[in-house]
């Protein structure tokens, strides 16, 4: 057993309800990265979250994003495809300049399905075993998108205190169900969701999983019946993302991957950058909040993206415009050595 979380889960309990009792956006997994992040920082150690925690937080977190979903028609759903193939082709076009810039950078010492696939904006838990599969530097990818996914994670409950909510935004808590068999049900989902997901071959299964089917039962659930999870449940659901984000604060796993950190966090902040201005456009022609176009343009940290958009009141258009790049995202992926063999024929394999 791990005593430090011993002090870790008080303290950001502790923090939780003081940042939610001062209004603080993303109460909760601010509180849990704080604690955690201190925590792992000090001792000089990762702070591994249990797996069948995160698993099944994971799996509430695809409920909480789903749940927009199934308070939408399929036509309101509908007219955000051709937007979310365009912001998903413009930022994946940029990543892959970025990792193509990456591998240049490092003379050879990586290729360019490594330095690609390092910066993709999502699915992040996907990328490595893909690289091993192509051929890439699966370990070299492994941490460059750990980097990418901790510094949209961390930053984004951040920048979102400086950004207004949607005007309708309320406390999710007072629409969840309290009837016993829903419950049951909401936990079952988050549970089973993940296997499921994977048994049906859904990407990122441990997510997509609950959203798919969150959303099939919501058509055999009576039109009052929600399926919004608990508040108790929403809170473990952000305290496991927080705690993720900041046990993996340690200096070891920083050091580890210390001469590349120049090149990586530059182009890392660049793909931020070119992702919050395509939130401009999406803002402007959906008449939404500039605080749900970033997060639905936000380059990947799925889960911590659903969490806020659940917690500040965003409406479907984050999490479709973010399921529309990820199958974008990974369908690139799975075809990246056909697409830098078509852009580079004629030139040399690596840069």
């Amino acid at each position: 057993m791990d005593f430090r979380w011993l002090v870790v889960v008080p303290a950001s309990i502790v923090l939780g309800f003081l940042f939610d009792w001062l209004n603080v956006p993303a109460a909760w997994i601010l509180a849990a990265i704080v604690a955690s992040g201190a925590a792992a920082l000090i001792s000089q150690r990762d702070m591994p979250v249990n797996k069948h925690f995160y698993g099944i937080s994971r799996g509430f977190i695809g409920i909480m994003a789903a749940v927009p979903l199934t308070l939408s028609s399929a036509s309101q759903l509908i007219k955000y495809v051709p937007m979310g193939i365009a912001v998903g082709i413009a930022s994946i076009a940029v990543c892959m300049v970025g990792g193509l810039l990456l591998a240049k950078m490092q003379k050879g010492a990586i290729s360019r399905e490594t330095g690609v696939l390092s910066l993709l904006p999502g699915g992040a838990s996907m990328m490595p075993p893909l690289a091993d599969e192509l051929g890439a530097d699966f370990r070299y990818v492994a941490l460059t998108q750990y980097l990418r996914l901790l510094c949209v994670s961390v930053s984004l409950p951040l920048l979102v205190t400086f950004m207004p909510h949607p005007s309708g935004d309320t406390d999710a808590s007072l629409h969840a169900n309290t009837q016993w068999w829903v419950i049951l049900l909401i936990v079952a989902i988050a549970a089973f969701g993940e296997p499921l997901g994977q048994k049906l071959r859904i990407p990122v299964a441990s997510v997509m999983g609950p959203v798919v089917l969150t959303v099939l039962v919501s058509f055999l659930l009576p039109d009052d019946v929600t399926m919004q999870p608990l508040e108790i449940f929403r809170i473990m659901a952000f305290l496991s993302i927080g705690w993720v984000c900041g046990g993996g604060l340690s200096m070891p796993t920083l050091r580890h991957f210390g001469r590349q950190l120049p090149a990586t966090f530059g182009l890392i902040a660049l793909i931020l950058g070119s992702c919050a201005t395509l939130a401009v456009p999406v803002m402007t022609v959906f008449d939404i909040t500039y605080f749900e176009a970033y997060l639905a343009t936000s380059p990947g940290a799925l889960e911590t993206v659903l969490a806020l958009s659940s917690e500040g009141g965003a409406g479907p258009i984050v999490v479709s415009l973010q399921i529309i790049r990820l199958i974008l995202v990974l369908t690139v992926a799975a075809y990246l050595p056909h697409i830098l063999r078509f852009l580079f024929r004629g030139r040399g394999k690596t840069s």
